[in-house]
């Protein structure tokens, strides 16, 4: 090799290499409102208000999206052990009523909710519900190890084998994710519940994931419970991002045992369940 080449080698592996940038976590703040194992989190259209299940209390809770501050809560009087709530664009809600054992359904006025009826059909145990705008309502029921999909309350498409099914989540294409609690893994699923692909094994070493959210590019945010943190997994499945230690605890970073995550923009909501309260981050990357 000439003494140019040489020279222009050694200067070239002097250079810095380019490298992903970290992604940086801000914590904006933390509910103090009574609340007892909060789970699933769902921003309201207008992103105004945060609808919690508020597992222990048996009610739905409406949060201040911005402040955390209560507002208004529902149901308080027929749901037991709710876990999971979704919007028909029509202003019903639906409900994952799970020691009812049923979807409950609400009329909404605002963040105020009356009880219209509800659905029982091959589901024990729901703790994932979805609205889907091909007008069916995709329940996880977490009991029977299944997913069914109604249409005015009649089954009409179910996927078995499961263990724990928690959260189902709409893909950007229409598709389903699915958190398969039990059996550590996220599931993507076509409108029918047939499986098209499985986010597992030890590059995501999910312990326990529970509730999703997805990003408009498609990044899967994953509250992976018994980890104590939340994963942020790209469309393409590399896992890019970890909030969380690892270790439970309570402060900027760490979490006890998180379940719901819901976003807009660069803000995250996430249950940190195990803590009994919501918190609020900022991310960047």
């Amino acid at each position: 090799m000439s003494r140019p080449v040489l020279l222009l080698l050694l200067f070239a592996l002097a250079l810095p290499t380019a490298s992903p940038a970290a992604w940086q976590f801000t914590l904006v703040r933390a509910s103090d409102v009574a609340m007892s194992n909060p789970h699933d989190v769902k921003l309201s259209a207008d992103r105004r208000h945060l609808f919690v299940s508020d597992v222990g209390n048996d009610r739905i809770l409406v949060l201040d999206a911005a402040t955390l501050a209560a507002v208004a809560s529902f149901g308080d009087a027929t749901l037991d052990g709710v876990h999971d709530i979704d919007f028909a664009a029509d202003g019903r809600a639906f409900v994952a009523d799970t020691h009812n054992n049923r979807v409950a359904i609400f009329a909404m006025d605002g963040t105020r909710g009356t009880l219209l009826g509800e659905w029982r059909e091959r589901i024990a145990g729901p703790e994932g519900v979805l609205v889907h705008p091909n007008g069916l309502v995709y329940v996880a029921g977490a009991w029977s190890n299944n997913v069914v999909a109604y249409r005015d309350g009649r089954v009409v498409h179910e996927l078995g084998g499961l263990s724990a099914p928690h959260d189902l989540e709409l893909a950007a294409d229409g598709r389903i994710w699915l958190a398969d609690a039990g059996n550590d893994r996220i599931l993507l699923l076509d409108e029918a519940l047939t499986i098209v692909d499985e986010l597992s094994g030890p590059r995501y070493a999910f312990d326990g994931v529970r509730y999703l959210d997805v990003w408009d590019d498609g990044t899967l945010v994953a509250a992976d419970k018994y980890n104590h943190a939340v994963k942020f997994i790209d469309r393409a499945g590399r896992l890019v991002a970890t909030l969380g230690s690892g270790e439970a605890g309570r402060g900027p970073g760490l979490f006890r045992t998180p379940e719901g995550a819901d976003s807009a923009g660069d803000l995250v909501w996430l249950a940190d369940s195990g803590n009994d309260r919501v918190v609020l981050y900022r991310v960047r990357r």
